[in-house]
């Protein structure tokens, strides 16, 4: 009978330590070693360069400031725009462009989506990103944080009331998904993205995504990675880098 309680004491020990190892992490936190997994602090000062679809893109990036850069031929005619912390400006044959403001910010948010897009997660822990921890899901017999981010309206951008999800691996802390909703002029949804053909370029993560929709809009944001699951989504386009160079600042 002694040795019996021996054993169990033991067991007992063994769970309160077992127990005690773990860790609840805070949305903040997950995000923060998401990021960090990605390259971290080396995104602050650097300048990326790839092409997408039929344009070049160029982020520059140093001590917080940034210049976000699309190029691109438009029939006979180059056209050059560029996004700072202060303006966004383009120019066509090397010429200044004066816009209407409309133009302007219809502009300024496709420069910046793109971009914004290109190095996820980074950027989601800006002043005006806020993050909360839904919960945890199974995807295809793997384990995620479940993290919803809105934006407020002040530094959010154009688009602040969207609403994103992202589904943070538990055991890597990559980005495997995502999900967002949207409210543009030409149309209202929900798109769901796969990340794949991961690569390191100079220390710093990149993806490519495939992207998906639903039939008819009937399916709910937070639900997508369900659907994911039960094969409910239609393939829409594929969101791929090419040509990617990261030259990394004052290094």
């Amino acid at each position: 009978m002694k040795y019996l309680y021996l054993v169990l004491f033991g067991l007992m020990l063994f769970n309160c330590k077992e127990e005690k190892q773990v860790v609840n992490l805070t949305a903040d936190e997950i995000i923060s070693k998401s990021i960090e997994k990605a390259g971290g602090k080396a995104f602050d000062n650097s300048v990326i360069r790839f092409d997408f679809r039929d344009k070049f893109y160029v982020a520059r990036r140093d001590k917080g400031q940034f210049s976000l850069i699309r190029m691109f031929k438009d029939g006979n005619d180059s056209v050059f725009d560029l996004l700072t912390n202060s303006n966004f400006d383009r120019f066509i044959n090397n010429s200044r462009v004066i816009l209407e403001d409309s133009l302007k910010e219809n502009f300024t948010a496709s420069v910046n989506s793109v971009h914004y897009f290109s190095v996820l997660p980074y950027g989601l822990n800006a002043a005006a990103v806020n993050k909360t921890l839904l919960g945890e899901e199974q995807i295809k017999e793997k384990n995620y944080y479940k993290i919803k981010v809105t934006f407020n309206p002040e530094g959010g951008g154009e688009d602040y009331e969207d609403i994103f999800v992202y589904w943070v691996d538990k055991e890597d802390f990559n980005v495997d998904y995502l999900a967002y909703s949207y409210n543009e002029d030409d149309g209202v949804g929900t798109r769901f993205r796969k990340a794949n053909n991961e690569r390191y370029v100079n220390g710093l993560r990149f993806v490519d995504y495939n992207n998906y929709k639903t039939e008819h809009n009937e399916l709910e944001l937070f639900d997508l990675g369900k659907a994911f699951e039960e094969n409910k989504l239609k393939l829409l386009s594929k969101i791929e880098l090419k040509n990617i160079e990261v030259e990394l600042l004052n290094q």
